[in-house]
């Protein structure tokens, strides 16, 4: 008995202080003392000592240890340190980037990790691992400048064949931070999931899954966040559901399926009035408008991120559920990761947040109170998590004229929102209850399922959550009634389908008109980027050619012959094309060019404006005249696009992006080919340089029995044209200038 209290005297005094917090989180040493291994404690009631330090619980046992040594967090965060540099090794494999934490990791960085089993081939199967996902997010979004990663366990993993479900459950989740799947043997002695918070790789807290919610682990990283010098950066938001100014991480996990049409096509809602569709295009961050013909009315958002504003303007983050409104002529909808409740303004044009209530709201009850929150938005006390904190909502019911009954994907919290006051009324957790008071409205939205072959239905529910009493739960917000149909969200497939309510038959909108959806944000760098020399990062160059002309007028008209294999969905048109002239050159936009006074400063000026005039409004009548005619010579397979800028002496140069709407070529061979063919000529269309993990891509496009031939995908464009001209050629009077005319065709093979 002496010789335990003298060791245990000696860890109180060689460990750092401890944290006190609830759920009986546990420091951990080399020694390993790893109170989630199988023989790490035994309590007993009768038989354990509790130490008291500066206000804090340390529980130890007094059994007699076991010979053999016991794994520890330290065991874990040692594995995660020494494969950091290796993205695949014999016992492990990396999911998304690990590039930027190998080479930021530092002592004095906050380091959370999730440990948990994977089981099923699916570790959002279990409820308990989907609640730490979600809290781990949570947490991420708080505070980013914290390191975060995963770590699944277990023997069942084939590190060399990822499976499908897996890459379906990452991006359901939207797990964009790495995932380290492992077959080590010491971490299966890890008996239950578990958080690891630490500073560095040094001195890990263990906080039990089951037992600490997202209160607990929050309070965690902020006292050893006061204890680093990590303090000054901390975001002192106003509420849990803001998130500081920065750039949305996106999925590194099979990147160019971004490129697809749509991305996990989540949730739709219905006009049926108005005859429009509202698709939320879910990991493209953007809700769809289109009618019952397939054709695209509108883009409700333009990037990941939270701003309201003009729908060209807004930013969402994984847009939900969502319901119209007739008499505001609005669509209400659900901003899942950014924890909201937004509406948009469909006549208006523009997306504002209707709960929780922000600082430019009009429903704020003090004036002061927002002139403080302008003045000094650091100030104002930021809102702890608690067990009603409104994070991740998914479904949306509309309950009454003011009420809304909001769930959160895995049913696991139903929200009763007073739009009126913007304020939460009742936060029910209880399985028993949330079906008592909403079950019926639950079991009348997911009815329609039943009108959807069971084939479509069952695939979908391994990515959907289900709840007592009602199966089909979680595709309630995938499906809708419009007109004689049931359309319903084939998330597996990546695609919309209706079927007739009379035959069942399955049939495909035929989409157009994609200039609506302008060009992808994923597509357009930064004006630093564009302006640089060594290129685009991340965006691959198609064609360069230099061009000796003289200054004046340049028309370039660009042919682009598609891959053999794919044609075009249809012509690339303005929304979709963005030019940029830099140097000594400028772009024309369609229209004559026009001085905002008409005055004239002089006999000079007059003339020189008139010269412009005669210079340039003949071509621009050319080429109105002949824009049909010039798409009615364009010939299969061949994108045109045109533009036209003015040069001066000097070099100059001119840079091209587009998004070119692809499908395989349907042919008669065509028929004769594997479905394994299909998707690889899909795949190398798509992503030709093989910047991405191929075999991962070719998983999202397999896991469905969609026609591939009826699969629309993206293909960017980048072209850049070098103009070097020389000085204006002189008039025969020798005091005039000649103002030149140029045509350029550049022909680009993809």
């Amino acid at each position: 008995m002496i010789f335990r209290f003298g060791r245990l005297k000696r860890i109180i005094r060689f460990s750092p202080p401890p944290l006190s917090y609830s759920g009986s989180p546990f420091r951990l040493t080399a020694t390993g003392i790893d109170l989630l291994a199988a023989h790490s404690v035994e309590v007993k009631s009768d038989l354990h000592s509790r130490t008291e330090l500066a206000g804090s619980y340390f529980r130890y046992s007094t059994v007699a240890e076991t010979k053999h040594e016991l794994p520890s967090a330290i065991d874990v965060l040692s594995f995660v340190q020494s494969s950091l540099h290796k993205p695949k090794g014999s016992l492990h494999y990396w999911l998304n980037d690990v590039s930027d934490y190998k080479n930021s990791f530092k002592e004095d960085r906050i380091l959370l990790v999730l440990v948990s089993d994977y089981a099923d081939d699916d570790f959002t199967s279990n409820p308990n691992i989907f609640k730490m996902f979600e809290n781990v997010k949570s947490l991420r979004q708080r505070y980013p400048f914290i390191q975060v990663l995963a770590v699944q366990y277990g023997r069942s993993i084939s590190l060399n064949d990822i499976s499908t479900s897996l890459i379906q459950s990452i991006f359901k989740e939207y797990i964009n931070f790495p995932i380290l799947l492992s077959k080590k043997n010491s971490l299966e002695m890890v008996k239950r999931p578990c958080y690891i918070i630490s500073k560095g790789f040094q001195n890990p807290l263990v906080y039990p899954a089951k037992d600490v919610g997202l209160e607990t682990l929050n309070q965690a990283i902020q006292e050893l966040n006061e204890q680093s010098i990590q303090g000054a950066i901390i975001h002192d938001m106003k509420s849990s559901w803001v998130k500081p100014v920065e750039v949305v991480k996106e999925l590194d996990v099979c990147s160019s399926s971004q490129n697809l049409l749509w991305s996990f096509p989540g949730c739709i809602s219905v006009d049926e009035c108005g005859d429009r569709l509202f698709l939320s295009d879910v990991n493209h961050h953007r809700i769809i408008v289109f009618n019952g013909n397939g054709k695209l009315l509108d883009a409700i958002g333009s990037s990941p991120g939270f701003e309201d504003g003009v729908f060209e303007s807004a930013k969402l983050l994984r847009p939900a559920a969502s319901f119209y409104h007739a008499p505001e002529d609005s669509l209400y909808f659900v901003d899942s990761e950014n924890h909201a409740i937004r509406r948009a303004d469909l006549e208006r044009r523009v997306v504002e947040t209707v709960f929780p209530a922000t600082a430019d709201s009009k429903k704020y009850k003090s004036f002061w109170k927002w002139i403080l929150d302008k003045v000094w938005p650091g100030k104002l006390k930021s809102e702890a998590f608690n067990s009603e904190s409104f994070l991740f909502p998914w479904h949306m019911l509309k309950a009454s004229d003011t009420d809304l009954f909001v769930l959160n994907q895995s049913f696991g919290t139903l929200w009763v929102i007073d739009l009126e006051s913007s304020s939460i009324k009742e936060a029910v957790k209880e399985s028993s209850k949330i079906l008592e008071i909403c079950g019926q409205m639950m079991k009348d939205k997911s009815i329609s399922t039943r009108h959807v072959p069971s084939d479509w239905v069952e695939k979908q529910l391994a990515a959907t959550c289900s709840f007592d009493g009602i199966p089909y739960a979680g595709l309630m917000s995938s499906v809708a009634t419009f007109q004689d149909h049931i359309v319903f969200c084939d998330t597996v497939g990546q695609t919309v389908v209706k079927f007739d309510k009379g035959t069942g038959s399955a049939l495909s909108f035929p989409f157009s008109n994609f200039r609506v959806l302008g060009l992808p944000y994923w597509f357009v760098p930064s004006l630093e980027q564009v302006y640089s020399d060594d290129g685009v990062p991340g965006l691959e160059l198609d064609h360069v050619q230099e061009f000796n002309l003289l200054p004046g007028r340049v028309d370039i008209e660009l042919y682009i012959s598609v891959p053999q294999q794919t044609e075009l969905v249809e012509q690339p048109q303005e929304g979709c094309i963005w030019c940029l002239a830099r140097g000594a050159a400028a772009e024309v936009c369609g229209v004559e060019n026009k001085a905002a006074s008409t005055e004239k400063v002089g006999i000079a000026q007059q003339w020189y404006d008139e010269l412009d005039n005669l210079c340039y409004s003949t071509p621009l009548e050319k080429e109105s005249s002949t824009e049909e005619e010039s798409k009615l010579v364009v010939q299969e397979g061949v994108a045109r696009i045109g533009c036209t800028i003015n040069t001066s002496p000097g070099t100059s140069e001119v840079i091209i992006l587009a998004a070119l709407y692809l499908r395989l070529k349907k042919s008669t061979t065509s028929t004769s080919e594997s479905r394994e063919d299909r998707v690889a000529k899909i795949v190398e269309t798509m992503d030709p340089s093989k910047r991405f993990k191929r075999d991962l891509l070719v998983k999202v496009l397999t896991a469905s029995t969609r026609d591939l031939q009826e699969v629309i995908f993206l293909r960017h464009l980048h072209v850049r044209l070098k103009i070097d001209s020389f000085d204006h050629p002189k008039a025969d009077n020798l005091r005039d200038i000649i103002v030149s005319e140029s045509s350029v065709k550049v022909e680009v093979t993809l």
